[in-house]
């Protein structure tokens, strides 16, 4: 059974916000005192949280799938609905969250970083927030909005100052042994590791992390291996150590061509990262970085890292000969590591504080679009987009005549008729209101505009729903064009007697 995990796909949705109460308080000698239904509580959200206490993604590895806490409805005698309570995931630090498509969403970096993955519903107003002095005594109530359904991705990237790469049975899980507390796996036998392990080492006043990296084999940056799963592991390191084996067995490998091996791939990788893998400036394939020739405590290794090591120098690298069984050359070796990991962190430019950006809204935005699309069958329709009407669309209960209406004269106020007769709409053409996966679709009638509190009736009914002759689309239409030809007929009519010089004076009559 994995015990690591450091990529998972992660199915989270939001709470449901509660519907809204609708609800008339009654008292002695006033059976009828006014509405008093409660608001709907609030959805609970997801959202990920940094915490240094948790090294690994294997609890969302099980359990993909995650919801946050509903909001319960709303209630009579003005008490609103409880809000649902947020869900926090918990990740180690250097989650990387990704959407579906490999964007990044959001890179969380220290202790207490948090992202809101799926927003909870709104809850919906009951029938009190929904008074005013023309329509006195709602029936109805708004419904409360679904909550935010994402999928995602989380990646682990360690954060570790130094990385340890190599062959697999290179030595390296030896080598955090022997130089920090951890202790992963390690036997006399050729293997190579399945997960990163980090250790802490101390050197003087320098405390810093390093990461045991998977073995890497030639063509790891192209996903042989385990190279591709753990190279992200070293995006973020400062400092790159080549573990090299001088007491190999195998034929036709030897230091150098070892760690020629290893700079391909790190190059191949980092062309990879798009800007993504730079720290303190440089990409990883130009960070600095140490050879150690491991292993020394066999005579044959200690001959061949003699004989390497200076063509490895003369490349400009700086060599350590060490053995992580005898601890030969190891403090050498850590007090020069800490002197590049003190020099990386002094370079490194402190992080820029955070802009307040304002974007104020455009005077001629009407928060909402009104287009004009083709339905791909010689018809067409207009779609409706914008954050309030899909949200108010949402929050409408269309079994209710009241409802429907208030939704109605809330789309005519915000502008949406208007904005549908500029586009060309006309009567019974179709008006679809959300995306195309969800959207709400109706037959378009000008005539439904603002004015249901004037209208008598009873609760949770609106009179202009009472023609029930549902006439089509070709009568809508038909009817629409007559009264725009008469309006046309009258206007020229006017205008002939205007120009004939037949005016009356109303005063005169």
């Amino acid at each position: 059974m994995a015990t690591f995990v450091d990529r998972v796909v992660l199915h989270a949705s939001g709470g449901d916000g509660g519907n809204g109460c609708a609800s008339i308080r009654r008292e002695k000698f006033k059976p009828l005192a006014g509405p008093d239904g409660g608001k709907g509580g609030d959805g609970g959200s997801v959202r990920i949280v940094v915490d240094t206490q948790t090294t690994t993604l294997l609890e969302f590895h099980h359990s993909p799938h995650r919801h946050a806490a509903s909001g319960t409805q709303g209630m009579g005698d003005y008490r609103a609905g409880s809000n649902g309570e947020d869900l926090i995931l918990r990740v180690p630090d250097g989650t990387v969250v990704k959407d579906r498509q490999g964007n990044v969403l959001a890179d969380l970096i220290g202790e207490g970083a948090e992202y809101v993955a799926a927003a909870g519903g709104r809850g919906g107003l009951g029938n009190h927030g929904l008074a005013s002095p023309r329509r006195k005594a709602p029936g109805f109530a708004l419904l409360g909005e679904p909550g935010e359904e994402v999928d995602f991705v989380l990646e682990l990237k360690s954060i570790a100052d130094v990385a340890l790469v190599g062959f697999p049975s290179a030595g390296k899980s030896s080598l955090v042994a022997a130089i920090s507390a951890a202790r992963p796996k390690i036997a006399d036998y050729p293997f190579t590791t399945l997960v990163p392990n980090l250790g802490v080492v101390q050197a003087g006043d320098v405390r810093f992390t390093v990461a045991d990296v998977p073995g890497l084999i030639p063509g790891a940056s192209e996903g042989k291996g385990l190279g591709l799963e753990f190279l992200r592991h070293i995006e973020r390191t400062a400092v790159i150590v080549h573990v090299l084996d001088c007491a190999t067995l195998e034929p036709g490998r030897d230091p150098i061509s070892d760690l020629e091996a290893l700079e391909a791939e790190l190059a191949a990788y980092s062309g990879d990262l798009d800007g993504s893998g730079v720290v303190g400036g440089l990409p990883l394939n130009e960070r600095p970085r140490l050879v150690v020739l491991n292993k020394i405590d066999v005579p044959e290794a200690r001959e061949l890292a003699d004989l390497v090591r200076p063509d490895l120098e003369a490349r400009g690298l700086q060599v350590f000969e060490i053995s992580a069984a005898s601890h030969e050359g190891l403090r050498q070796l850590t007090y020069a590591l800490a002197g590049l990991v003190d020099k990386a962190r002094r370079e490194t430019p402190a992080p820029a504080p955070v802009r307040t950006i304002l974007r104020p809204k455009a005077v001629d935005d009407a928060g909402f679009t009104v287009t004009r699309k083709n339905a791909g069958d010689g018809t067409f329709y207009f779609e409706v987009r914008g954050a309030k009407p899909e949200r108010w669309v949402r929050q409408t209960d269309f079994a209710n005549e009241e409802a429907v209406g208030y939704l109605a004269d809330r789309l005519a106020r915000l502008g949406v008729e208007e904005k549908l007769f500029k586009a060309g709409a006309v009567a019974g053409d179709e008006v679809r209101i959300g995306s195309e996966k969800n959207a709400v679709v109706f037959d378009w009638e000008p005539t439904l505009i603002t004015g249901s509190e004037h209208l008598g009736g009873p609760r949770g009914t609106d009179l202009r729903f009472d023609d029930h002759s549902r006439p089509t689309r070709n009568d809508k239409r038909r009817e629409y064009n007559e009264r725009m030809d008469a309006k046309a007929e009258a206007r020229a009519e006017l205008w002939t007697e205007r120009e004939s010089g037949h005016w009356t004076d109303p005063e005169k009559d």
